[in-house]
């Protein structure tokens, strides 16, 4: 299974911070499929900044053409996708988005990969509705098993989602809703925005713990959040995990620690490895295997719903990285008998 030999140089404008577990681990499994496939990454994090993604996309596009990536992966964090593509325009770059591609909204102005932008080729972006619904279920079980009703004889549960326009966010959210109408006897008190951080989500809680007295359930759309409500519930005499159930999405080692303890009754993950399966896909459109076959927008499962044993065992078999994965075997150039990709990321935890 040789490599060809040719250069290729891929860039990414990482929307987190340089010190943020999930992003830190998209990067560090995205280094790790680099290596493996023998391209050349450069990671730029723009530090929770959003509008310092522009400034790193008009700055990669002004480059010498020499010096410019062959690639260029975005995120459509607070849907800066489209000006993005537009700052882009005529560089020569190709651009792919992963995480996230831009909005429904903002296809009456961009259209979809390879139209109004012929450069952009294409998206990969986890089935975010997957994470809302699968923390919520387990949540919602939870509940029921430790009769956790209200004086209504209904399950109440709070909501503190990351933000109102990322579509990843969007999708998460609509997963949890989806859970809650689909289980009949649970009432939704209220959905805020934390905008991904753990101290305004601490902040939040601490008003709709008050405004709520009812509620024991608490669904979060990561880690952090999950994290900032849980410091709150502590600080008032509470117990999470014995008088009141958290859940959240990420795959920290906070968080799966966590989850092993019981502090944290639901936890979705894995959805990190979109970076580097992007990185898959890239390699083989640029070796002449175009995923246009299955598709220009692929919408993958790659959550995984982890209870102590799956964290146990992600936890040590990626303790030192992700170089043991072997990425070659996933693409199509290099493994002509793969027809279509798979982007579980259970199979990573087998």
């Amino acid at each position: 299974m040789a490599v060809p030999s040719f250069a290729l140089t891929v860039a990414f404008i990482n929307p987190g911070k340089s010190d943020e577990a999930y992003w830190v681990a998209v990067a560090e499994s995205m280094k790790a499929a680099a290596d493996s496939l023998g391209i050349t990454l450069e990671m730029r994090f723009v530090e929770r900044d959003h509008p310092r993604a522009l400034a790193v996309a008009k700055e990669i596009a002004s480059r010498p053409k020499a010096e410019r990536p062959d690639y260029l992966i975005l995120t459509n964090d607070y849907d800066l996708g489209p000006k993005q593509l537009s700052l882009l325009e005529g560089s020569g770059i190709r651009c792919f988005f992963a995480f996230s591609p831009p909005s429904v909204a903002a296809r009456k102005e961009i259209g979809a990969p390879r139209q109004r932008y012929p450069f952009w080729i294409g998206s990969l972006q986890p089935h975010a509705s997957d994470a809302g619904y699968l923390t919520a279920r387990s949540l919602i079980a939870k509940g029921r098993a430790e009769k956790a009703q209200a004086p209504d004889g209904k399950l109440h549960m709070l909501a503190i989602a990351g933000d109102r326009s990322t579509p990843a966010s969007i999708e998460r959210n609509e997963g949890m809703r989806h859970a809650v109408l689909d289980a009949g006897d649970v009432v939704l008190d209220q959905e805020v925005f934390a905008d991904w951080s753990r101290d305004k989500a601490a902040e939040q809680s601490a008003v709709l713990y008050g405004r709520y007295p009812g509620t024991r359930l608490v669904w979060a759309g990561s880690d952090q959040m999950a994290f900032g409500a849980m410091q709150t519930w502590e600080k008032r005499g509470g117990k999470p995990g014995q008088d009141a159930w958290f859940s959240g999405v990420n795959t920290s080692q906070e968080a799966l620690e966590a989850v092993q303890s019981g502090r944290l009754t639901a936890l979705a993950g894995g959805h990190f490895i979109a970076g580097a399966w992007a990185l898959v896909m890239i390699y083989d459109y640029a070796h002449g295997r175009d995923f246009a076959d299955e598709g220009l927008e692929l919408d993958r499962p790659m959550f995984t719903l982890f209870d102590a044993e799956s964290a146990e065992r992600f936890r040590a078999r990626y303790a030192s990285g992700y170089s043991r994965i072997d990425f070659r075997k996933y693409s199509k150039v290099l493994n002509p008998q793969v027809k279509h990709y798979n982007f579980s990321f259970e199979q990573l935890i087998r």
